[in-house]
């Protein structure tokens, strides 16, 4: 590879290219001279690994995200909004709307059949309680875990045992 003095001129050449530009005249002159074969195959490298080595760069040097107010970060959600104007005939009809919801609240509350409703669920939810504990029990009997293990028991004791769970708990 040559080159001349700097300043006027910069030339390179190779066995692959040429390229020679004048620096001193208004009129630039390039040439360029690539054999087909060499350059093709730098081409495409130079396709693929320009989108990787970007990709690669982005993934090192991008900033982690910040996980709102848990990394100590306030967002959005930490200034108030806007005082917005009251207007009186809303401000009215809502304390109204919001009697009547008490009232009727109060009134169903109240009213017998609510009552006994109310007693029904919290007596069910205690016979489904006690079904669903039976129900694993003697599960666990049968397979010899859990609390009610029949783990230790000869054959004739574990039969009488999970017999007795099962008249207990109205299964047979």
């Amino acid at each position: 590879m040559g080159s001349t003095s700097l300043p006027s001129s910069i030339q390179m050449s190779s066995t692959h290219s040429t390229f020679t530009q004048k620096l001193s005249t208004p009129l630039k002159k390039f040439q360029i001279v690539m054999p087909t074969r060499d350059t093709q195959f730098s081409c495409k490298l130079l396709h693929k690994s320009v989108p990787l080595a970007a990709s690669i760069a982005i993934l090192l040097w991008s900033t982690p995200a910040h996980a709102g107010f848990m990394s100590g970060i306030s967002g959005l959600e930490s200034i108030p909004g806007p005082q917005l104007p009251q207007i009186d005939f809303i401000k009215r009809l809502n304390e109204e709307n919001q009697k009547k919801y008490a009232e009727n609240d109060a009134r169903i509350k109240s009213s017998p059949l609510m009552k006994k409703l109310l007693e029904q669920s919290k007596l069910n939810k205690e016979k489904n309680r006690k079904e669903i504990e039976n129900k694993y029990c003697i599960r666990g009997a049968e397979w010899g875990v859990g609390d009610c293990s029949t783990e230790g028991m000869s054959p004739a004791e574990r039969e009488k045992f999970i017999a007795m769970l099962k008249q207990k708990a109205g299964v047979e």
